[in-house]
């Protein structure tokens, strides 16, 4: 299959190596010169911006996008409603708001080109271990027709409806995983202040009925307090805005989520902007030092 790969970033450029992998003709491209440089140095074929990758979108039969929020969708959606072929379809990967995601499907209704929001949940070392899951809405058909591509992101898939469906599942999936470090920054806070060890209490927590996935993946760095990001501070605050946004819409409370968005905000005010999001356990534990 002709696939063009808008988006180089942390999880673009693996779940592209994939598409290249599975013997798929793949050209990719991003606004970055420098992620355009990786994917080049990846072995990647790289069309730049403007003519070339309006030229590559025209041949293309199925463009996929991963994208950091709703005005880069946006953008995207413009060129590919003007340069790509009827017939063809598009896999958004990002997480962006359903609003915004409505927005696009409405503008490119009736131009023959299908619409697959297709979030992921998982982080970059995941997606190098194509160990995603992939969740999906849109038409069922063309899920079913992509179903040989999605899978070579993960072997958990699932079809969630025929609109918005799969931004709303990922926005449920990131509002637990931003509480999971939040339980665990008052959880290892309390231990610590009554002296547990430190590592002890990650082996004790991973091996416990509390020892979820995200739990155990994090438990990998967080037990040597490496806070290098898997998903910096800014980036799970921009999630956390968008849960919180199409919670108002829908007129759902969501106090411990306001809350832990505040402990976001604390984390970036002490210089923790570019350490992962778990940096919100380093706040409560300064808290607790007090």
């Amino acid at each position: 299959m002709r696939i063009v790969f808008i988006g180089m970033g942390k999880m673009g450029l693996p779940m592209a190596q994939h598409l290249a992998a599975a013997a798929h003709t793949l050209q990719v491209s991003d606004v970055s010169a420098p992620a355009r440089a990786r994917a080049a140095a990846a072995g990647l074929a790289v069309c730049a911006p403007g003519a070339p990758l309006h030229q590559a979108l025209a041949q293309a039969e199925l463009v996929v996008s991963s994208l950091p929020d709703d005005a880069a969708l946006r953008d995207v959606a413009a060129q590919i409603a003007r340069h790509a072929s009827a017939g063809s379809a598009w896999v958004d990967t990002s997480t962006v708001s359903p609003a915004v995601s409505a927005e696009v499907a409405q503008a490119l209704s009736g131009s023959g080109i299908g619409y697959l929001r297709t979030t992921v949940s998982g982080n970059n070392h995941m997606a190098q271990a194509a160990r995603l899951t992939v969740m999906a809405s849109g038409p069922r058909a063309l899920w079913e027709q992509l179903q040989p591509v999605l899978a070579c992101w993960g072997p958990q898939q699932f079809h969630l409806g025929e609109s918005e469906q799969a931004r709303l599942m990922k926005l449920v999936v990131n509002l637990m995983i931003a509480q999971t470090s939040a339980m665990l920054s008052e959880a290892l806070s309390l231990g610590e202040r009554g002296g547990l060890d430190w590592r002890a209490m990650w082996d004790v927590l991973c091996a416990s009925a509390v020892g979820s996935p995200i739990v155990q993946a994090k438990a990998v760095q967080l037990r040597e307090r490496d806070y290098t990001p898997t998903f910096t501070v800014p980036q799970m605050l921009k999630d956390m805005d968008l849960i919180l946004a199409e919670a108002q819409r829908l007129g759902v409370p969501l106090a411990q989520t306001a809350l832990t968005r505040e402990a976001m905000l604390e984390a970036i005010e002490a210089g923790w902007a570019d350490d992962d999001y778990a940096s919100i356990i380093r706040v409560q534990q300064r808290k607790a030092q007090t």
